[in-house]
């Protein structure tokens, strides 16, 4: 009995590696109409092409050896990647709707119980998503309401920042709680002083939450599901997400019995009517606290830290460049005439200054692939056939430097969005909040806090470097990115005292 037992081991052992390896061999035949790409492994993929990281590093070779469009393999599963400005304009605009899906993100699919905003599908996607717009819309979204609450919290800002005395500090909180208190104010209701221990709160579960998705173990959980069955690693993996929850949930219970329909007065109180109007209907399914409860957390997280990293990558790379900063400067001070705070209508006045937002967001490149798309069936796209379900990467940091669209794409150049009359130009390539079917919900919320908040900062101060800092051109400062956004001091000079 004591040799047999081993022998079956080996036996049950070699025959189950067989049929692993012929399901491998088997996959080859049904993509073989898939892009080409380096040899993946057998079972192992090619995982160092795998991760947003070493996507960033290796995808630019592979486009030059391969193509614009190629394979790489998550160990037998493929995943499409598409570069450039034509193709990736082609796949997300001409055929938005084929390339709209969503993979599997086991992590995220447990947590939000199927109800993460940026990773729903089909109807339940297409009604959530209709109904956020909306929703914010009729809150004061792209209206004079909302610019009105922005302007408001700009000058708290700028009182905030007047505090710093001109000395060198890290703007990244002030401008968190600017961003923040706007979007705990559509959503959850309620303005929070600065130093608030509550606010500090919200700011720093939502960021580590941010921070969490994109760490190796919860990437390691991805490729590996099985993982999120381990209690220490589940418990380590959801820490951050259920700390949110539990923030979020308490404002979900104080709305719950206060609803008036007849006067909402943020989103959450929209989200409750519409679960009443469901249940009457009985139609049910989407809208339920569930769903509410994880669309809050995804709007949190999407609607405050972009906006606030890229305000304070905006601060650090300005002061880098003082010829540029003092342009805006002079152009906001022309159309304001020193005597009132730049709105939303001026920015067709503000050319320039337009411009320079612009391009900040280009050169940050603060998503470079953004997240993940699938295919929603068989999708025959530039002489390959993608299977339905594939998981495509567009690389948007490709298209933002795609040469046939910016004259200097390695450069800080604002003439990329003005015309040969100093106008400022709209260009499809500008794709920092993605585009298509999938283009950021919050998009128009969060250009108007980012000309209104920066308009507000340059109009009071000039933004500088430490003193003994040297100068770094936007290639360096993108190069150490993580440093630039997190970590890089600036000093605000009140205009008034400047010589």
């Amino acid at each position: 009995m004591m040799t047999v037992l081993p022998v079956l081991t080996v036996a049950f052992s070699f025959l189950l590696t067989l049929l692993l390896l012929i399901s491998f061999w088997r996959k080859p035949k049904k993509y073989k109409s898939l892009p080409p790409g380096p040899s993946p492994l057998p079972l192992l993929g090619t995982p160092q092409y795998i991760g947003d990281s070493a996507g960033c590093k290796y995808f630019p070779e592979l486009c030059k050896q391969y193509g614009p469009i190629f394979t790489i393999w998550k160990l037998t599963d493929p995943e499409v990647v598409l570069c450039g400005y034509d193709v990736v304009k082609d796949a997300l605009l001409n055929h938005g709707e084929q390339f709209s899906g969503r993979p599997p993100a086991p992590v995220v699919d447990v947590y939000s119980e199927g109800y993460s905003f940026p990773s729903l599908e089909g109807e339940r996607w297409r009604q959530l998503r209709r109904f956020t717009i909306t929703s914010l819309r009729n809150f004061g979204m792209g209206k004079k309401s909302m610019e009105k609450q922005v302007l408001e919290e700009s000058r708290n800002l700028v009182g905030a920042v007047s505090k710093t005395g001109g000395k060198p500090f890290n703007a990244l909180n002030l401008l968190g709680c600017a961003v923040g208190n706007i979007t705990s104010s559509a959503l959850l209701g309620e303005h929070f002083d600065y130093q608030d221990p509550k606010f500090q709160e919200l700011i720093t579960t939502t960021r580590k939450f941010i921070y969490n998705t994109h760490s190796p173990l919860h990437e390691l959980a991805n490729t590996f599901p099985v993982l999120l069955n381990v209690p220490i690693l589940k418990q380590k993996i959801f820490k951050e997400s259920s700390d949110l929850k539990a923030f979020v949930q308490k404002y979900i219970e104080q709305h719950r019995h206060s609803v008036n329909p007849a006067a909402p007065r943020d989103f959450i109180d929209y989200f409750f009517i519409k679960i009443k109007e469901e249940e009457k209907r009985s139609s049910g399914g989407h809208f339920s606290e569930t769903s509410l409860l994880m669309t809050l957390i995804s709007l949190l997280a999407a609607g405050t830290e972009t906006t606030t990293t890229t305000l304070k990558f905006a601060l650090v790379l300005i002061s880098n460049y003082p010829e540029i900063q003092a342009k805006v400067q002079q152009e906001i001070d022309e159309v304001t005439e020193s005597q009132r705070q730049a709105g939303i209508m001026d920015r067709a006045q503000m050319p320039y200054t337009n411009a320079v937002i612009h391009e900040i967001q280009r050169v940050l490149d603060l998503a470079p692939m953004a997240h993940y798309h699938a295919v929603t069936e068989d999708t025959h796209f530039r002489g390959y056939t993608i299977p339905k379900g594939t998981t495509v990467i567009a690389f948007i940091s490709s298209v933002l430097s795609d040469p046939s669209q910016w004259e200097t794409p390695t450069e800080f150049n604002p003439g990329h969005f003005l015309d040969e009359k100093g106008q400022f130009r709209t260009k499809t390539a500008f794709m920092a909040f993605s585009a298509g079917k999938r283009v950021c919900a919050g998009e128009n919320l969060a250009r108007m806090e980012l000309f209104l908040l920066f308009c507000a900062l340059l109009q009071k101060f000039t933004f500088t470097q430490p003193p003994g800092a040297e100068r770094q051109d936007c290639k360096a400062l993108k190069q150490d990115k993580m440093r630039s956004l997190f970590f890089s001091q600036v000093c605000a000079v009140p205009r008034s005292q400047e010589s």
